[in-house]
C-alpha cells in the first residue's frame, strides 16, 4: 500500500520537475525539443494519460474510502435510532411508573388519613373510659376516705368520752358478738 503511494506521489511530482526547466532566452525546451510551438493537444492528450491512471490507481481507495464512510454513518444513524427509541421507551415506562406512583401515594395519603381519624377515635375512646375509671375510682377513694374518717372520729369520740366502766356487758352479749365476727 505504501508503494502505491510512493508511485502516486513520483507521477505527480515528476511532469512537473519536468516541465518547469526551461531555457535561458525564453524558449522552452519543448520547441526546441520538438520544433512545435503549439503543443495544447499533446498537453490534453497527457492530462489524459496522466489522470486515467491516478483515476485507476485511486478508484478502489477512494471508492472503498466512500463506501466505507456510508457504511459508518449509516451504522452511527442506526445506533442513533435505537438509541433514540430505547429512550422513548424508557421515558414511556418512566411516564407510566410515575402515574402509577402518584396514584398509589393519593392512595398512602387517604390511607393514611383514614387509619389517623380510627386511631384517635380510637385513642379518645381509650381516654374517656380511663376517665371514666379514674372517676369511679375517685368517688370510691372519696367513699373510703369518707368511711376512714368517720371510724377514726367515732373512735376518737368513743375513747375520749366513753370508758370500760362506762359499758356493762354480760357473758351473753360478748359471746353473741365472738359468734358474729367469726360467722
Amino acid at each position: 500500500m505504501r508503494k502505491r503511494y510512493i508511485f502516486i506521489a513520483v507521477s505527480l511530482l515528476l511532469p512537473m520537475v519536468l516541465l518547469a526547466s526551461g531555457t535561458e532566452h525564453g524558449e522552452s525546451g519543448y520547441y526546441r525539443m520538438t520544433g512545435r510551438e503549439d503543443d495544447f493537444w499533446p498537453r490534453v492528450f497527457n492530462f489524459t494519460i496522466f489522470a486515467s491512471i491516478l483515476f485507476y490507481l485511486l478508484k478502489n481507495v477512494i471508492g472503498n474510502f466512500f463506501k466505507d464512510r456510508k457504511a459508518g454513518i449509516s451504522k452511527q444513524l442506526t445506533e442513533i435510532e435505537e438509541r433514540l427509541q430505547a429512550a422513548k421507551e424508557a421515558k414511556k415506562e418512566a411516564d407510566a411508573k410515575l402515574k402509577e406512583s402518584q396514584k398509589k401515594a393519593k392512595e398512602i395519603v387517604a390511607d393514611a388519613k383514614k387509619e389517623a381519624i380510627l386511631l384517635s377515635d380510637n385513642i379518645m375512646n381509650q381516654n374517656l373510659l380511663d376517665l371514666e375509671y379514674l372517676e369511679k375510682q375517685f368517688i370510691e377513694k372519696q367513699s373510703l376516705e369518707s368511711r376512714k374518717k368517720s371510724k377514726e372520729t367515732i373512735g376518737e369520740i368513743l375513747n375520749e368520752n366513753i370508758t370500760a366502766d362506762d359499758i356493762q356487758i354480760d357473758e351473753k352479749k360478748v359471746i353473741d358478738i365472738i359468734k358474729g365476727k367469726v360467722a
